[in-house]
């Protein structure tokens, strides 16, 4: 076949990507070529799956558990899921709204299908998850960007985002703890929105919380679940990855309103039939079983994302907001007068420092650069040294 020959749909040409999976390819390169790399960039958890988590799927897999499972999930990890919700956030959700998928992406996917249109329109935060304006566009809705403040701790400003709405937004995108800039939202800003949300019935909202179990700043997490005046058109967004450093496992879930719930599990069985079953019951463990993993964890990111925070504002010509949650610093690069992506590309090949260019997470992005914390200390110093030694 012709290699110029193109018949892709239309709508393939509005996906985007995951500009941290590309940088992880690069740095894995030059290691491997011999060059000492150290590794700020891909955005997950450098901690083992904790061992009693992984002895419940093996014991699933011995116990013979190896076929399909029901599409939206087996009843006990809903179960467990419904349990824990309850035991963080004080709220009852029936397991009839919960979808168990593999990982979170799908319910962000899944969110743009079941809204998002010709017509439509749907804003997201930015900088933010670079899928989440990948999914909207391949929808085929209109994207629009709310813009996260440095000022404002890189939280939104809830007047922001609702002076954006018209009778054609189908769907508003909020993730707090952030990605990519560790920026939480304070109480005050979700009670605003929720409230300004009665004005537009027809408006669902989607809060990711993939990371709500990594907050460890003054601004304390706050669930969407808690506010009742919008249950019913809340799409909550949580999964395992990050808590319990199961990236790899693929694993997540989603909370659908009624109303979305039979829809959504029809794009499961379309898409995947159901999620690997012995990792489900690896899942009701992680959910059941001990939580010091959890805790443990949030000690060091917190420990890790301070000694960046510090190490990066001692570097004359950046400066850094203090992280609230998840494990990244943003710091802002605009006084060195060079494009992120550049200065992306010269600290891997130059410095040997991967990180990610702030414009991977959206225009309001340039002149920042995300620094994933989950790294050793020592790491971490030494990486923040190789990148004040280039700068000077």
């Amino acid at each position: 076949m012709d290699k110029n020959f193109k018949n892709h749909a239309s709508r393939c040409y509005r996906l985007g990507t995951e500009t941290a999976f590309s940088v992880l390819a690069r740095a894995n390169f030059l290691s491997e070529k011999g060059r000492s790399i150290i590794n700020l960039g891909i955005g997950q958890p450098d901690f083992s799956t904790p061992e009693h988590i992984v002895e419940a799927a093996i014991k699933a897999l011995k116990d013979g558990h190896h076929g399909y499972t029901q599409s939206s999930g087996i009843p006990k990890l809903k179960e467990a899921v419904a349990e824990d919700i309850f035991k963080r956030h004080k709220v009852e959700v029936s397991n009839e709204k919960i979808l168990i998928v593999p990982g979170g992406k799908v319910i962000i996917f899944f969110s743009a299908m079941l809204l998002g249109e010709k017509g439509k329109e749907i804003l997201y935060p930015n900088p933010g998850f670079p899928i989440y304006e990948s999914a909207i566009k391949f929808s085929g809705a209109k994207a629009v960007p709310y813009k996260l403040k440095e000022n404002l701790g890189f939280s939104f400003s809830a007047e922001d985002i609702l002076n954006k709405l018209n009778q054609k937004t189908s769907l508003i995108i909020i993730n707090s703890p952030a990605n990519p800039t560790g920026g939480v939202v304070p109480e005050e800003e979700l009670t605003k929105l929720a409230k300004g949300l009665e004005k537009y019935p027809n408006t669902v909202l989607m809060s990711d919380e993939i990371y709500d179990q990594f907050c460890f700043g003054k601004i304390k997490f706050k669930s969407m679940l808690t506010f009742p005046s919008i249950k019913d058109r809340l799409i909550i967004l949580n999964g395992w990855s990050k808590t319990y450093a199961m990236t790899g496992w693929r694993l997540g879930y989603g909370i659908f309103p009624t109303h979305l719930y039979e829809t959504a599990e029809k794009l499961a069985v379309n898409i995947h039939s159901c999620v690997n079953s012995s990792a489900q019951y690896a899942a009701i463990e992680a959910l059941t079983g001990p939580q010091d993993c959890v805790k443990e964890m949030n000690n060091s990111f917190k420990r890790r994302a301070d000694l960046m925070y510090n190490k990066l504002n001692e570097i004359e010509l950046l400066s850094c907001q203090r992280p609230q949650g998840a494990f990244y610093c943003f710091p802002n690069i605009k006084k060195l007068q060079i494009k992120a992506l550049t200065f992306q590309n010269n600290l891997l090949e130059k410095a040997g420092v991967a990180t990610v260019a702030g414009t991977s997470f959206g225009n309001y992005g340039e002149g920042f650069l995300r620094l994933s914390c989950a790294n050793s200390d020592s790491a971490i110093e030494e990486a923040i040294n190789r990148i004040d030694n280039f700068i000077n």
